[in-house]
């Protein structure tokens, strides 16, 4: 199963739109997947969650979206010129062993010039100690506003074309 992780906890944000389209490019080429946006955290996850600590909801999503998942993508939105808090945090909250050997994509997504380049080469440190397998294309999206229309979709057809390339080679891995 591969699961498509929307990266932040942010209402109707842009890495949500692209985990979207993420999504359904995925099922154009026949790949099923599951999506998981940090909006349906629960609000209190950084007190009820960590150290040992399970709630139901954070358990839940974990049986959901995380345990059964052998590949994960990350779209990763830049944060101070790094990646959400909350993804740290998450990654805090569930214990290695559950990630541990899984396969991950990275999408870095941004208003501005680099994609959030920065916040994956964070993001891939991090993971690489995890010991997740991390695909090398990284793709930064950069100028995510001028790329989706009004709806969310994406109608940018050199992202398009470059998430696809992705999706293929992450088929491979």
């Amino acid at each position: 199963m591969i699961t498509v992780i929307s990266a932040t906890n942010r209402p109707n944000s842009n890495s949500l739109k692209m985990a979207k389209n993420y999504t359904q490019l995925m099922e154009k080429q026949g790949v099923k997947s599951k999506l998981f946006s940090f909006e349906s955290l629960p609000t209190d996850f950084i007190i009820s969650d960590l150290y040992n600590k399970r709630s139901e909801n954070f358990q839940q999503l974990l049986d959901e979206f995380i345990i059964p998942a052998n590949k994960l993508v990350f779209i990763v939105p830049e944060y101070n010129g790094s990646f959400p808090g909350v993804l740290k945090t998450f990654l805090d909250a569930v214990h290695p062993d559950l990630n541990r050997g899984k396969k991950v994509a990275l999408v870095g997504v941004s208003s501005g010039r680099a994609g959030n380049l920065r916040g994956l080469d964070h993001l891939t440190g991090i993971l690489n100690y995890l010991g997740m397998h991390i695909l090398p294309h990284k793709l930064p999206v950069s100028s995510v506003l001028t790329l989706l229309n009004e709806d969310g979709t994406l109608k940018d057809e050199n992202t398009i074309k470059v998430l696809e390339k992705q999706i293929e080679e992450f088929m491979k891995m």
